[in-house]
């Protein structure tokens, strides 16, 4: 096999690799309750795809790989060479390169942000953020630069996060999972277990609920997380909404509210692996902590997360989509409110762990499957 290096050379001479592009014969059939699922894919070959950003004006998209490369995929399926300029990763265990999303303000300043395991000196890694500029021909990110460290560094490989959201007022929102380092989720003079706020050049807001606090993080926003693998801002009121990838029996669904303590480990519905109770846990409901807004209390290992707000399919108006790594699907919510009336799991006939899902700019969904050769669709109802 060829050194990494030489690897990336050779790859970067061939500006796109023609891997999968849409054909009718790829796309497959599905019942649901709405009607004919249709799922089309749009690329194959990738390895443990991590999150999909849309690029403006039908240029494609950005794919992270979870070994550390970022892709071009194309609309009709073609997936560049890794661009270069992005960040070495510590892609061990649950480590590498993580979430992609672009600036609010893309079409003025090309800027597309990185979430994604760092080392540390000790052998440990933790999860980073860092920011660069789309080249013109969409082969390379420059100027990048880190904006965020989560200190210290203790994660062995598990428990990075990492979603980033913008929100209305363009203050960015970071994910970060406790390192499988239970009891830092409490500690607020640590950056585990917690999601941070800060401005897009990474400087703290002097409205950070914590500011000013001897001891604590002035990044925090809230705290008690375990491992926040998919966050979404709500289109319809702008709050922040996050789902856990919590123990056995214990995944939820949690609106984020400033300075809030959702209560990891201290409170939680689930139990280890293992089947022994989690000994720091007081029972499903702690005084001081916010409950969840849903739980699995069969955890399906839910990740990415996407609100569904387009005309394309009115079916699916007001509902929310989540992945599933563990049951190998992609779960459909529907609400009254902000309460969960209805739960539809679509897309197990393909076996696939889901990681990521986002509305596309079309009205269309489009999923990633984290696998050694994972694929992205594009999901929608049949007309």
């Amino acid at each position: 096999m060829l050194p990494k290096t030489l690897l990336a050379a050779f790859c970067a001479s061939a500006v796109l690799t023609l891997v999968t592009p849409v054909s009718a014969a790829q796309t497959q059939q599905f019942k649901s309750e709405e009607g004919t699922l249709e799922v089309t894919t749009v690329a194959k070959g990738l390895e443990h795809p991590w999150s999909v950003a849309f690029l403006p004006g039908q240029q494609g998209m950005l794919v992270t790989e979870r070994i550390g490369n970022l892709r071009m995929v194309s609309p009709d399926g073609r997936l560049s060479a890794p661009l270069s300029g992005v960040p070495q990763v510590w892609a061990q265990g649950q480590g590498g390169l993580l979430d992609v999303v672009l600036s609010p303000d893309f079409r003025q300043d090309r800027t597309v942000y990185l979430s994604y395991a760092e080392a540390g000196a000790d052998g440990k890694a933790g999860t980073a953020v860092g920011r660069g500029q789309l080249s013109e021909d969409h082969q390379r990110l420059e100027n990048f630069n880190v904006i965020f460290r989560q200190q210290p560094k203790l994660s062995t490989g598990n428990h990075f996060g990492s979603r980033l959201v913008f929100d209305r007022d363009g203050y960015l929102f970071i994910t970060l999972g406790e390192n499988n380092d239970r009891p830092t989720a409490q500690d607020l003079d640590k950056l585990q277990g917690k999601i941070v706020r800060i401005y897009p050049d990474g400087k703290v807001p002097d409205d950070n609920p914590f500011v000013g606090q001897k001891n604590v993080r002035p990044e925090i926003w809230s705290y008690g997380m375990r491992n926040p693998q998919g966050a979404a801002l709500n289109p319809w009121n702008g709050t922040l909404w996050e789902n856990e990838h919590g123990p056995k029996g214990g995944d939820e669904l949690n609106v984020i509210e400033r300075g809030q303590n959702y209560g990891w480990p201290l409170a939680t519905h689930g139990i280890n692996y293992s089947g022994a109770p989690i000994p720091e846990a007081q029972g499903k409901t702690v005084e001081g902590t916010v409950g969840p807004q849903h739980v699995w209390q069969v955890s399906p290992g839910l990740s990415g997360m996407a609100f569904y707000d387009n005309d394309r399919f009115k079916a699916w108006q007001r509902n929310v989509f989540i992945g599933a790594l563990a049951s190998k699907e992609l779960i459909r919510l529907e609400f009254e409110g902000d309460k969960v009336v209805h739960e539809e799991r679509l897309l197990g006939e393909l076996g696939e762990r889901v990681r990521d899902v986002r509305q596309g700019p079309d009205g269309y969904l489009y999923v990633l499957t984290d696998e050694d050769s994972g694929a992205l669709y594009k999901v929608g109802l049949k007309d």
